[in-house]
């Protein structure tokens, strides 16, 4: 029999109408499976999106001697470029530190010392704060160098939680991914058991097995691409309710949502990957829920 796109669409458009609330059923299971899976993989990007703010800010500061001359200062900064560990510097003043030392130290301990006393320093934002030790083994003791400082507990806590987060977001998403896969397949399966006399009759008259299902898979494909639109709209509206569209200002640099904030483009490729889900799965779940149903 030959198969045309007419037919096609004619009898998937037919056979959703006439079983309206099963079709409602799998439009509904797509879009909250779809939605939760959305929902896990935007929130995984923010965590990395995070993560990688917050490593852009960890410092290393390599403070150097006050007594240093301009030759030993410009070593060390050689030597801090040429580092395989170190992305950026900045060098600081004595007059830069010591303001800096006014802020946070008391007036009477400020008052016993002078300008001069004071080191002047490198501020350095490293490729990875783990690497932080290695600059320090690098630099502690060289000539010139007072000290070397970083947050190591800080950084390890940090790399810890940040592991743990990013490993609980991925396990959410595959999980409900597998889950929207088993419950998806499962409701269209029944909708065609429902069908099964309809499919035996048209095999019993000479139809071909594909004759037969691509009106399924199209009512497959329909019904992925109807639950995964309500799925988006999920994903965009947490998008944007809970502020992950607003980059992180002066006022908001410390909330963990501001620095969590992502591109449109981003939020783009997650909503497309959940309508190529839905779409994959509504199409390939109802291949394979008519097929046992083709031998008769």
């Amino acid at each position: 029999m030959p198969i045309s796109a007419a037919y096609v669409s004619k009898e998937a458009a037919t056979n959703l109408w006439r079983n309206r609330l099963m079709t409602a059923a799998a439009i509904l299971t797509v879009a909250v499976s779809l939605a939760l899976v959305g929902s896990a993989l935007l929130l995984k990007q923010g965590a990395s999106k995070a993560t990688e703010l917050w490593q852009n800010g960890v410092q290393t500061i390599v403070w150097v001697q006050p007594t240093a001359g301009s030759a030993q200062t410009d070593a060390i900064h050689t030597q801090l470029q040429q580092s395989p560990y170190v992305k950026s510097c900045i060098y600081r003043d004595q007059a830069f530190d010591y303001n800096e030392a006014k802020i946070v130290l008391p007036p009477d301990e400020l008052a016993a010392t002078t300008q001069s006393q004071y080191p002047s320093s490198f501020r350095c934002v490293l490729n990875d704060p783990s690497q932080a030790a290695a600059v320090y083994q690098q630099f502690h003791g060289k000539p010139g160098v007072y000290d070397v400082k970083y947050p190591g507990q800080a950084i390890k806590t940090m790399q810890s939680v940040i592991r743990v987060l990013q490993w609980v977001f991925l396990t959410v998403a595959v999980v409900l991914l597998l889950s929207a896969s088993v419950l998806i397949l499962n409701t269209i399966r029944m909708a065609i058991f429902a069908r099964r006399r309809e499919v035996s009759v048209m095999k019993l008259v000479g139809a071909t097995n594909w004759f037969i299902r691509l009106p399924f898979m199209a009512e497959g494909m329909i019904q992925g691409l109807l639950g995964a639109g309500v799925a988006v709209l999920v994903v965009l509206a947490l998008y944007w309710g809970i502020g992950l569209d607003k980059a992180a200002s002066a006022a908001s640099q410390g909330s963990i949502i501001s620095q969590m904030a992502l591109s449109g483009w981003e939020v783009f490729f997650t909503c497309l990957l959940v309508a190529v889900v839905g779409v994959g799965v509504g199409v390939v779940g109802s291949a394979f829920a008519v097929r046992r149903f083709l031998d008769v």
